[in-house]
């Protein structure tokens, strides 16, 4: 099947507005490459220091100096259900090196925040700057000249996403991503959803909200929810990271481990002379353009508009909001996961999951197949489900061209949306993020007074109140990258979906963000320039009319422009941030922060 004509015509305006810099970063990476493995020119000392500690087959592996020594860059704690997997994996790693001839050394750790944890915490403000603290220490780990290439252990929010700048800061090396797979599921997140908003209603107790929670996140693994920390997995097995089908396989199973296995035996492959495919070259612009429309094609998290920018640049590519934009029109919804249907992630994997997904996209066009993957081949190689045979080897069959449950993941044919779920909106109040992909088609559209808040609590304490029964856009600023930390505001999501059911008109503008989770209500997100960088939503009065046109792409306030101009912005009273803890050690990053549309980072 040929490339679809959107989908190529995006591709080359990438490259052409990337030519200078992706050239820049190839070049830099092929000088580290010509150089080969720094380890053999280190000094005595500088190696002795590096396997001091190891075993005596593993010092006499890296004295020799010839078989491939992994770096493993772990974001292993047991706090995390995600990540406590993880614990075991180092030794499994170093056995299964052993056994194949080389060796693996943990290289290092990075921070790994719980967004669940810490929603509507001051402890969310370090959130956004965790992705480039956890680049950083991903380059720290690798900066030894000890590694031939690298195993990445992550999986939720701004780990992966900072894994991966990390990683193609080394973009000479090979990597392969190593994930652990979602916890089995709980109760329905319907059913956690409902007693989220009885809870906000003051119809149930804590005691019962409790409960509804712990019935949800209950054991090891990934939350099933279809967040950023899911549509992280997405998005490295779409863009040929981790190897076919390995996203959503349960922890601790037989399967689970021979998939983490192979990935072992493939970093080394990949890092042995004549099989060298350095991550730098992998993530390419064909790699950006099919992570993009697999976050469309899936509905998935609104962050992915900050991450994959920043991921993007760290590659020397120039991805823009445009581009998603863009490429919306051209790319249908297949897949219905929680808060865009009733599934979660493991329904949306017996269904036939990442295989079935991209096989469709492949049949129609839809996504570079010739794209590079750590298989050592293309993404046409990923339509392909991992199994046990009888002896217990790991092979990999074609899917199944019929979807397992078609209320969770359909086909070309039949698709949920006939475009993607994510769309661009802009006007005088400047440009904006929206997920459309679970709204009402009769809220694509809400003309409403507006009623502004600084602080996500503010919105909770006025709903208790009883003073938002009405049609309104709630407005909700000096929540950005230079304000706060650009927190995600998930507190907003009960009291708001309640008000919502009431048959009240309303919807979210916010210099914010929402993440995966802002469901069923209107949300024009990352809105750019944030109030606190002088941009137009800080001159918004509680009672001027908002339009927030989805179908159209606009965003205005509609008052007089003259009027409007003339102006002068609020100030955020930030009084009650600046002595958060921790938060002053982020003062680098909130005072050199860019604008959402391209990054929020500061690398």
């Amino acid at each position: 099947m040929s490339l679809h004509p959107v989908v190529a015509e995006v591709t080359e305006r990438i490259g052409e507005r990337s030519r200078d810099t992706r050239a820049a970063y190839l070049s830099r990476i092929q000088s580290a490459v010509v150089q080969g493995t720094h380890r053999a020119r280190l000094s005595c000392g500088n190696i002795a220091h590096g396997f001091a500690a190891c075993g005596e087959h593993d010092k006499t592996a890296l004295r020799d100096g010839h078989a491939p020594n992994i770096g493993i860059v772990t974001a292993y704690n047991d706090m995390l259900s995600a990540h406590q997997p993880y614990e075991r994996y180092p030794a499994l790693i170093r056995d299964i090196a052993r056994d194949a001839g080389f060796t693996a050394q943990v290289a290092g750790g990075v921070p790994a925040m719980c967004d669940g944890v810490t929603q509507g915490r001051s402890g969310m403000e370090l959130s956004l700057f965790s992705r480039d603290l956890i680049a950083m220490a991903t380059a720290v780990a690798l900066s030894h000249d000890m590694f031939d290439g690298a195993l990445y252990l992550g999986i939720c929010d701004k780990i992966v996403p900072g894994l991966l700048i990390g990683a193609l800061s080394f973009g000479h090396l090979p990597g392969v991503f190593v994930p652990s797979g979602p916890m089995p599921s709980g109760i329905s997140n319907e059913q956690k959803s409902k007693v989220r908003q009885a809870y906000a209603e003051g119809k149930a107790s804590r005691a019962e909200l409790l409960e509804a929670e712990a019935g949800s996140y209950h054991s090891p693994g990934t939350c099933t929810f279809y967040g950023t920390a899911n549509s992280n997995q997405m998005l490295m097995e779409i863009m040929g990271l981790h190897l076919p089908g390995a996203s959503f396989v349960a922890p601790d199973t037989p399967l689970r481990d021979a998939l983490t296995a192979e990935a072992v035996r493939r970093s080394a492959a990949l890092s042995k002379s004549g099989e060298d495919l350095p991550i730098g070259h992998i993530v390419d612009e064909r790699a950006i353009v099919n992570g993009v429309i697999g976050l469309h094609a899936t509905g998935g998290s609104t962050n992915h508009l900050l991450h994959l920018v920043a991921i993007a640049q760290a590659a020397g590519i120039a991805l823009r909001w445009e581009d998603f934009d863009a490429l919306s029109s051209a790319i249908p919804l297949l897949a219905r996961v929680y808060p865009n249907g009733y599934a979660d992630v493991n329904q949306f994997h017996e269904a036939g999951g990442m295989g079935f997904l991209i096989d469709q996209l492949l049949s129609a066009g839809l996504l570079h197949g010739d794209a590079r993957t750590v298989t050592g081949t293309t993404l046409a190689d990923y339509a392909k489900i991992p199994s046990l045979d009888a002896s217990g080897k790991l092979v990999w069959t074609p899917v199944s061209k019929e979807s397992g449950n078609r209320g969770v993941l359909r086909g070309m044919a039949e698709p949920f949306r006939a475009d993607g779920g994510l769309r661009m909106v802009h006007g005088n109040i400047g440009r904006a993020v929206i997920k459309v992909s679970s709204v009402p088609d009769d809220r694509l559209v809400i003309e409403a007074p507006a009623v502004v808040f600084h602080d996500q609590d503010e919105i909770k304490g006025a709903f208790d109140r009883g003073e938002l029964n009405r049609d309104f856009i709630a407005v909700v600023r000096f929540q950005g990258p230079r304000a706060n930390g650009m927190p995600e505001l998930h507190k907003l999501t009960p009291p708001l979906a309640v008000l919502q059911d009431r048959g009240y008109r309303i919807a979210l503008v916010t210099d914010g963000r929402m993440s995966g989770a802002s469901g069923r209500v209107p949300a024009a997100i990352h809105v750019t320039p944030e109030a606190d960088d002088g941009g137009a939503i800080a001159k918004i009065r509680n009672g001027d009319i908002i339009r927030l046109d989805a179908l159209h792409g606009t965003l205005d306030v509609l008052v007089d422009a003259a009027e409007f101009a003339e102006r002068a912005p609020a100030i955020g009273d930030l009084s009650t941030h600046q002595h958060g803890m921790g938060r002053e050690l982020f003062s680098m990053f909130r005072r050199n922060a860019m604008p959402a549309d391209l990054g929020a980072g500061v690398l």
